[in-house]
């Protein structure tokens, strides 16, 4: 979590040249916010963010370094890792002033906390690397993060109950998996993007009670499939990238998309006069597309 102790400090020698520790800077900063009201949790901004703040029970993705009173080097930090992974928040983060903390800042948003023991490791510490009734300071960078609280809570129904909930909410909760899914799927994750975006579909198989209903549910359904296609290329799994991408074209059978997609499956595939025909129908559809003019070119 990011609670854990995870590397040694060093402290200061005796009649070294007093460098300001983080500490140091701290105290001649202006501007610390007491955010428990009993001065445990102070907040001091250093680079603002934007858009909403964290929200209870989020799951979120940060670079974090802990810092020890008279100890110039970190005792923990995950600013090594070039891309830390959405952790959620009193499930993964359990530092009760880092969740403080972190329920005030934005994406972007770069602050710095003092922590009393109350908020940290308490009057025990965490040996050998934490002393007793140790004060700490954090330095948090907001990178992302994902409303997940509702779906969470959805997926741990029984199938029963899930089938109760109105559509609305079904498909805000495929839609914040499907962002849980994009999130990886920039990061390079693949694998952990298809269980994500598997796991959105899973629940648009419901019967809609109107024609209203059943527009909504394809929309959000063809996002889905149009994702895993891509992904099963990704993973060069091409036949479920094919089957995927033909699931969307029951849906929208002019989607240049999913026809793109089912063209670079069969190219993949060495099935190159049904890659031609998906190329070809994608093109007349998006006659100036520079991705699908090119697969038809590589297919020449």
């Amino acid at each position: 979590s990011g609670a854990e102790p995870a590397a040694e400090g060093r402290p200061r020698p005796a009649g070294s040249a007093p460098a300001m520790s983080p500490f140091q800077c701290l105290a001649r900063g202006r501007g610390l916010r007491d955010l428990s009201g009993d001065g445990g949790v102070r907040k001091e901004e250093l680079r603002p963010g934007s858009g909403q703040a964290v929200p209870p029970a989020a799951s979120v993705a940060v670079k974090y370094t802990g810092y020890l009173e008279h100890w110039d080097e970190p005792f923990c930090t995950n600013c090594y890792s070039k891309s830390p992974g959405l952790m959620k928040l009193g499930k993964d983060i359990t530092l009760g002033g880092l969740e403080i903390g972190l329920l005030t800042m934005k994406k972007g948003e770069v602050a710095r906390f003092v922590f009393t023991p109350d908020y940290a490791y308490g009057r025990q510490g965490c040996p050998p690397l934490i002393p007793p009734n140790a004060t700490v300071m954090f330095e948090v960078e907001v990178l992302d993060f994902l409303d997940s609280d509702e779906s969470d809570t959805f997926f741990e129904l029984t199938a029963e109950q899930q089938d109760t909930f109105p559509l609305q909410k079904v498909l805000k909760v495929a839609d914040t998996e499907r962002e849980f899914g994009n999130y990886l799927y920039r990061k390079r994750h693949f694998e952990g993007a298809k269980d994500r975006y598997k796991r959105a579909f899973s629940i648009l198989g419901r019967s809609p009670s109107s024609e209203a209903e059943q527009c909504q549910i394809d929309a959000s359904k063809l996002l889905v499939l149009l994702n895993l296609s891509l992904t099963y290329l990704k993973l060069e799994r091409p036949a479920q990238a094919l089957a995927y991408g033909e699931k969307a074209l029951e849906i929208d059978q002019r989607n240049a998309k999913a026809l793109f997609r089912c063209g670079q499956a069969c190219l993949c595939m060495t099935e190159y006069e049904k890659a031609r025909d998906f190329l070809v129908r994608a093109q007349h559809i998006q006659p100036f597309n520079h991705d699908i003019n090119n697969e038809l070119k590589k297919l020449a």
